[in-house]
């Protein structure tokens, strides 16, 4: 009778709770240790799959006499599903979340989730904003982050701006901007012209703003 050999569960080892899994269902394969995995759904419904990566997830229990009680693995730096020991770094993006008992809810487990559960738990993550955003007839590609633009991190990065749109200049001016067109030394009387109308629009929409606010004005009244 041959015996096969398993590997020991040592904290920090790569081999943590290896098992073979050519024979493993779906879940024993998804939940147990290993290299990072995509999780692939049994249904076909986005309900039904986050009730399947739900149990994925689920803290691993200790069992008495087949009655769960308590949880294996709920220790500082170690997988709350397969017990493999995991130190995450504070800049790390593919850093989880603290888990929770139910997943979903619940209160905040003392482990975490090694790398290949952090995995599965963002393809969850993903699932969720997928199933609430077909419950309110939203497009699931409004939940996905988009990176920050050039334009965001360095709004300078364009160069100094050489013209104003009308609605630029009413902008400014209702919040106390003076602006001016720059003066030639030859100014035509049409370009006299255009420049005063451009200085009366902005006194005047400063006006109007302080009118609309409610600008008080006091007047003195002669000695009786």
């Amino acid at each position: 009778m041959s015996m096969s050999f398993q590997p020991p569960s040592l904290i920090g080892s790569s081999t943590t709770n290896v098992t073979n899994t050519a024979f493993m269902d779906r879940m024993e394969h998804a939940r147990s240790a290993g290299s990072i995995m995509q999780y692939e759904y049994k249904s076909a419904k986005p309900k039904k799959q986050l009730k399947e990566i739900i149990k994925v997830l689920t803290p691993e229990k200790k069992t008495f006499l087949k009655i769960p009680y308590k949880f294996k693995y709920n220790i500082k730096d170690r997988c709350v599903v397969c017990g493999t020991h995991k130190v995450w770094d504070a800049s790390d993006n593919l850093r989880p979340p603290l888990p929770l008992h139910k997943v979903r809810k619940g209160y905040p487990m003392r482990g975490t989730y090694c790398e290949k559960h952090a995995g599965i738990h963002r393809q969850y993550e993903m699932l969720e904003q997928q199933v609430l955003a077909d419950e309110h007839g939203l497009s699931f590609s409004a939940y996905i982050p988009k990176a920050p633009t050039m334009q965001t991190l360095n709004p300078l990065s364009s160069g100094p701006l050489t013209s104003l749109k009308e609605s630029d200049i009413m902008s400014l001016s209702s919040v106390g901007w003076t602006i001016k067109p720059p003066t030639a030394e030859q100014e035509a009387v049409e370009e006299e012209l255009f420049r005063l109308l451009i200085e009366q629009n902005t006194i005047n929409q400063r006006v109007k703003t302080l009118l609309t606010e409610g600008a008080k004005v006091t007047t003195k009244e002669s000695d009786a």
